[in-house]
């Protein structure tokens, strides 16, 4: 059966192809093998190519001697790159036990079907021969793809507590393709869900953001998430959304979980890691501000007065905690703490307008500010607003540079020192309000006299 390859990095599929024939030309069995032979099947684009062979990393290293580099060799893979592109090649082999959740104590180099046996999911465990066009499967992995169904290879409960990442590796496969998590592997995920632990955040971090990234739904990925147990492990500020009630006026999509995976459903189609974690934080602070009051006509006003400035102090010791980028925090944490902003947008002086839509953030905050009226009331009056202003700024800087500086207060006489950086600062937003250089200096004088 001749698989097509579908990729837009140029030369990816045929050099793959050049390794698995001067592999086979030396008498070696060479294939393509695990999520290239997957995504072939599902007609989907492939990112990379791994080969599997049966020769060993140094027998790999001499018919590679300039192009070779031995960053896994503990564990029988090699690194061949070609024109810039890498592919990992990796011996068939078995592994020993996993003391550590993670990685093999020790490995085996084995045959082609042991080797399967030891991969994590059927679908991964394909291997593809691009000479002779013939798939190998050992596991099942062609019917339960074409069947829709993710299926651990062999005892699911084995599988999981070799390596522990599989479990979150499991819903984001079973998200990103559409498919049904067979009961078996399912319940085999909930049991060991607490012992997602001894992963190291940054791996957690990874798999998370793919998923919500690259899942069909992101809101079911969302779900699944919490319906196995994983994410009450890893993000249990999260679960506290759930039940926490809102103004049925304001937010008639119930509570603010209900609310948060509305958000994510409306992600657009090309998602942006920093929007996703926005979303998901963006309330993260209604839990702590939750007031019960009674409305007049006495049913309940649920309120929660300053949960933005609440939740972006939040936004911090979170991302850290999964080893999240500092860009990413600082954006992710002004665009929080200024989420509700845009309610004052129509009586803004002109200075404090500008210096809201002049912020390096302010596409993720409309964005953002988008996908939260859309999930709850619908008015997009504010943003539409928004919109019109910044464009108004086409041709012309937000922010423009200060009409006057330092230097032209030193001039004139003034000494360095909080009170000439106050005057700077109050300088810059009659220059906002669209007052020119010589009156600024004139007004600059005028208070040193």
């Amino acid at each position: 059966m001749k698989l097509v390859f579908q990729s837009n990095q140029v030369g990816l599929v045929e050099q793959a192809v050049e390794i698995v024939q001067r592999l086979q030309s030396q008498g070696y069995q060479a294939v393509f093998a695990g999520g290239c032979v997957r995504d072939a099947l599902r007609q989907a684009p492939v990112k990379d190519i791994d080969i599997a062979t049966s020769a060993t990393p140094e027998e790999v290293a001499a018919l590679f001697p300039a192009q070779s580099i031995g960053v896994g060799k503990s564990f029988g893979v090699m690194l061949v790159v070609i024109n810039g592109i890498s592919y990992d090649v990796a011996t068939f082999r078995t592994d020993g036990g996993y003391q550590d959740g993670r990685h093999p104590d020790s490995i085996t180099y084995d045959t082609a079907e042991h080797d399967a046996q030891r991969r994590d999911f059927t679908v991964n465990a394909l291997f593809y021969n691009p000479i002779t066009e013939e798939i190998l499967d050992y596991v099942g992995g062609v019917a339960d793809l074409k069947a829709g169904l993710l299926r651990t290879v062999g005892n699911p409960l084995t599988r999981f507590r070799e390596d522990r990442l599989r479990m979150l590796r499991a819903i984001r496969f079973a998200s990103v393709c559409g498919w049904a998590i067979v009961p078996e592997t399912w319940e085999a995920l909930k049991a060991e869900a607490p012992q997602l632990t001894c992963v190291s955040m940054e791996r957690i971090r990874t798999e998370f953001i793919r998923t919500l990234c690259e899942a069909i739904s992101p809101a079911l990925a969302l779900e699944r998430l919490y319906d196995s147990g994983l994410l009450a492990i890893f993000f249990p500020e999260l679960i506290r959304l759930r039940g926490c009630l809102q103004d049925p006026i304001w937010h008639p999509e119930g509570d603010v979980w209900q609310h948060t995976v509305k958000m994510l459903e409306l992600l657009p189609a090309k998602r942006d890691p920093e929007l996703v974690w926005a979303v998901l934080l963006h309330d993260i602070g209604k839990p702590d501000t939750l007031v019960v009051d009674t409305k007049p006509d006495g049913s309940p006003w649920y309120r929660t007065p300053g949960h933005a400035s609440v939740g972006a102090n939040q936004v911090e010791p979170i991302l850290r905690r999964f080893k999240e980028s500092n860009a990413t925090l600082e954006r992710v944490t002004v665009a929080v703490r200024q989420h509700m902003q845009f309610v004052e947008l129509p009586r803004m002086r002109e200075s404090s307008m500008r210096k809201m839509l002049g912020r390096p953030t302010i596409h993720l905050e409309l964005e953002l500010h988008r996908l939260d009226c859309l999930s709850s009331h619908s008015k997009l009056d504010l943003y539409e607003e928004a919109k019109t202003r910044l464009a108004a700024f086409a041709n012309e800087p937000v922010l423009p540079p200060p009409a006057i500086t330092g230097k032209d207060l030193l001039a004139m006489g003034y000494r360095p020192g909080p009170e000439m950086g106050r005057l700077l600062k109050q300088a810059y937003t009659r220059q906002l309000e669209g007052a020119d250089r010589e009156t600024l200096l004139n007004e600059a004088r005028e208070a040193l006299n």
